[in-house]
């Protein structure tokens, strides 16, 4: 079993997108250890109360009589979503000043990391004299998603809607880890998704923060193998 090169990767995207099984598939290569975080936001969010913290409550089922009809559209959905993330952020970095006192390699993973906390964590690695990197999987057709929902959870029908707002979800994801310098890889192909993974992960430990990384300024023309650079993208719109 190869030795990991890093203390702590975080792979994010959005749900549906692969993440568990790439996580898995990286921890079976090195011997790492895999903290989901849907986990700590179970935890975070039986200890508070909408009215305590309603940020990490947007997705709560209402009482019957309460519920409105309908569904929301996919941009309100996205934006509460956006909101979780970010809310949650705080719960990011305490895991990861929690996994730097350990001296077990890990993989962190969940749909609620923004590419701001792991950007955070990257640094807060580096000032403790630890590796850690980040890497967002990449996936912003809801078509495919949908089909992974269905193959998944064949029991829960049609999830176009679900699918459409993790696409968005995906898009906001990549052009904030491009903002923050932060590789994104394409989950397709995915037979080659491990390798291209792991070609990030090299790069992006490669270079400093701040900087894109082929070493322009972050924000500037990109030309990495495997990894995809992105434009600015409004992910409330279709793509």
């Amino acid at each position: 079993m190869p030795e990991p090169r890093w203390d702590l990767v975080l792979l994010g995207g959005a749900s549906g997108v692969g993440k568990s099984l790439a996580a898995a598939r990286i921890a079976a290569a090195t011997g790492a250890f895999v903290v989901e975080f849907d986990d700590v936001v179970g935890a975070v969010q039986e200890l508070t109360t909408a009215e305590q913290h309603p940020a990490l409550h947007h997705f709560d089922e209402p009482a019957a009589p309460e519920r409105p009809e309908g569904t929301p559209p996919p941009e309100r959905v996205l934006a509460l979503q956006i909101a979780t993330a970010e809310a949650l952020e705080p719960a990011v970095i305490g895991v990861v000043r929690n996994r730097l006192t350990v001296p077990v390699p890990a993989v962190f993973e969940g749909d609620y990391l923004t590419p701001a906390a792991c950007a955070r964590a990257v640094a807060l690695g580096r000032a403790a004299g630890r590796d850690v990197r980040a890497v967002f999987l990449h996936e912003g057709d809801a078509v495919r998603i949908a089909a992974n929902y269905a193959s998944r959870e064949p029991g829960s029908g049609a999830q176009t809607d679900r699918a459409e707002v993790s696409a968005r979800y995906s898009r906001w994801l990549a052009a904030e880890a491009r903002r923050h310098a932060l590789p994104v890889v394409d989950c397709r192909p995915w037979p080659t998704l491990a390798d291209r993974v792991d070609q990030a992960l090299a790069l992006a430990h490669a270079h400093a923060p701040g900087r894109a990384l082929d070493g322009s300024p972050s924000g500037g023309p990109e030309g990495r193998t495997g990894v995809q650079p992105l434009r600015k993208i409004d992910p409330t719109s279709p793509q």
